[in-house]
């Protein structure tokens, strides 16, 4: 079984398979420096493209492919469905939630990062950024604002001309979350719609403290997969499979 992980979810189901005695490995992607890694056996990097992944999946004789990997992950998510499709692999989507507004939340809902951006354009306030280090760049030509960029690690490319660098890694807790938007006079959270509990307490304090938060929507899931959202449901599939 080959996981394409990365997630608290992916790990929880890898420890879960593991324990029963299903063959897996995890596969993370290798954009940060230290994951925190699941048990079993794990495979660090791309595969290559579309080509890459479903060479991997033939040498490899991989029975089943169950795609955890983080709902912005995009383009993995999508060479899993062609590669599985080439190679006639069951797939499964492992998607947590979205978060959904709840009352007393501010929110601005935007389609993409560029958009994003552009809701902060003209903002002379202080700033929470959490959308991860590979998209801080898209807030460098906002000037007026200062930012409080919360990365695991550090950006490499252009960041906006006022800012400070927090390196943390969650799970986060409302009453520290709570402090640092106080602390630092933020006004405004910038932040993906990554769902789950982890990362929660910060829209939970911003609602609290009448934060106003730009909400970056999901991209459009893959058509016509097998999809569940918790890692009872996707353990539960794979028994399926490893039981005949």
């Amino acid at each position: 079984m080959l996981i394409l992980g990365g997630t608290a979810e992916a790990r929880d189901l890898a420890a879960d398979l593991h324990h029963d005695g299903i063959e897996i490995v995890s596969s993370l992607a290798g954009r940060v420096a230290r994951p925190r890694l699941p048990v079993g056996a794990v495979r660090i990097g791309g595969f290559g493209g579309v080509d890459g992944l479903s060479r991997w999946l033939q040498d490899n004789h991989v029975r089943a492919v169950v795609d955890a990997t983080h709902p912005f992950a995009a383009t993995i998510t999508a060479h899993a469905v062609t590669a599985c499709a080439v190679t006639d692999t069951p797939l499964l989507r492992l998607r947590r939630e979205p978060w959904v507004a709840r009352a007393g939340d501010h929110w601005t809902q935007v389609p993409d990062i560029g958009a994003a951006a552009v809701a902060v354009s003209g903002h002379d306030g202080r700033i929470l950024l959490t959308t991860g280090r590979q998209d801080a760049d898209a807030f460098a030509g906002v000037t007026g604002a200062w930012f409080l960029i919360r990365v695991v690690d550090p950006p490499t490319g252009r960041l906006p001309a006022h800012h400070a660098i927090l390196r943390s890694r969650g799970p986060y807790h409302l009453d520290a979350e709570r402090k640092l938007l106080q602390e630092n006079r933020i006004d405004t959270l910038v932040t993906k719609n990554s769902g789950g509990a982890l990362t929660r307490p910060k829209l939970d304090a911003a609602a609290e403290l009448g934060v106003r938060v730009i909400m970056v929507e999901r991209p459009a899931e893959p058509l016509g997969v097998t999809a569940v959202g918790d890692v009872v449901s996707a353990a539960a599939w794979v028994r399926t499979l490893t039981d005949g």
